[in-house]
């Protein structure tokens, strides 16, 4: 049997207690696994300062992929105010570990899979599959941002862009600057993986979602950059949408889309809009691709308020596993999984409070892994 190295990282809230349900799904599965535990999240930033510890580069730079639950995420202002006296003097400022891994390992796809389970109550409508590619290092979520904003730079900006003229009546202290950076060769990329997916999987259209009437340089490169991907596609129909309208299209058509591919802020909100529309982040995987790592993870938050409750739907994690074990050529396991999930949620014997039952996620899980067992 092979086995796996694979960074653990439980994170916060209620990262901790699927984390444990996780490996017992692996566990099961009889994946050959080293789980490396290693730290990511609030507590670190309070304790340390820094939210994504070196050490913990280290463990997922000696190991085969990474498998993250869940983390906190606040305003710089409400993490000043959290972090331990010692440290608040040292001009510390909070970065998304999420975001830094992204970039550090050069994770540049982010594909969100959205299904609607037989079965599941919350389903807007039945035959829903779609999956959204998110371009993960650029865009709105470069983290080229200015606040204060400075004179110096405030007049390069008003040298280059007569835009800026309308910011002359406030004082540059009430002013915060968030930019939107996209590159051609990761606007390429994301399309073409998009495109591949839906070659692979016998789609004939993709759709490409942006906002290039309002937002012209970034939304039109972005758009320039699909057209050129798509002529080695002939087979496939390149479709544009703004995004608002997609936003409207999704809630009223969500079955007309198969594949839809976005930048970074644009992918974000599309895919939890999407999630809502099988059941809400609790059917919400997700999966984190670079060229020669990958990190999956559920598309949820830590939801604090249910931390230690046993009572959040861990299916979202299960279907990240799925998606750590397609990427790691472990079909069969990958399938077995998919069809016990399905199983449960079709026969509706087992379920969280978000699927109208009232089993413990605990309860769940091993039901799901019941089913394993059964179809192995």
């Amino acid at each position: 049997m092979k086995k796996y190295k694979i960074a653990w990282l439980p994170g916060d809230g209620i990262g901790t207690e699927l984390s444990v349900l996780a490996k017992k799904v692996l566990d099961v599965l009889q994946l050959g696994v080293e789980y490396v535990n290693a730290d990511i999240g609030w507590e670190f930033w309070k304790k340390e300062g820094n939210p994504l510890p070196s050490r913990t580069i280290k463990v997922l730079n000696e190991t085969d992929c990474g498998f993250l639950v869940s983390i906190t995420s606040k305003s710089n202002d409400d993490a000043q105010l959290e972090l331990n006296n010692e440290l608040k003097n040292l001009n510390l400022k909070y970065i998304s570990p999420i975001v830094q891994l992204r970039k550090k390992f050069q994770l540049h796809t982010n594909i969100r899979p959205c299904f609607s389970f037989s079965g599941n109550i919350n389903n807007l409508k039945e035959n829903i599959d779609l999956v959204i590619f998110r371009e993960n290092t650029e865009g709105m979520y470069s983290g080229v941002e200015f606040k204060p904003v400075s004179q110096e730079l405030y007049s390069v900006l008003k040298k280059y862009n007569k835009n800026m003229d309308h910011f002359d009546q406030f004082n540059l202290n009430d002013l915060a600057i968030s930019t939107r950076i996209m590159s051609k060769n990761r606007c390429k990329s994301i399309v073409n993986e998009a495109f591949e997916y839906a070659k692979k999987n016998n789609i004939n259209n993709i759709s490409l979602v942006d906002k290039p009437n309002v937002l012209r340089e970034t939304g039109q490169l972005i758009i320039d950059c699909a057209k050129e991907v798509s002529k080695s596609y002939s087979g496939i129909k390149l479709n544009l949408f703004n995004i608002d309208a997609m936003c409207m299209q999704l809630v009223k058509n969500p079955n007309k889309f198969s594949v839809i591919v976005a930048e970074n802020m644009f992918g974000d909100i599309l895919s939890d809009l999407a999630a809502q529309l099988v059941g809400g982040l609790g059917f919400a995987p997700s999966a984190n691709i670079g060229n020669n790592y990958a990190i999956f993870e559920p598309c949820h938050g830590s939801a604090p308020k249910y931390t230690g409750l046993d009572k959040v739907n861990p299916i979202a994690t299960f279907l990240s596993l799925k998606m750590m074990l397609d990427w790691l050529d472990e079909k069969e396991k990958s399938n077995l999984l998919l069809e016990s999930i399905k199983t449960v949620v079709l026969e509706r014997k087992f379920g969280t409070y978000d699927m109208g039952l009232n089993n413990k996620s605990s309860e769940l899980t091993l039901e799901i892994c019941r089913h394993i067992k059964r179809l192995s």
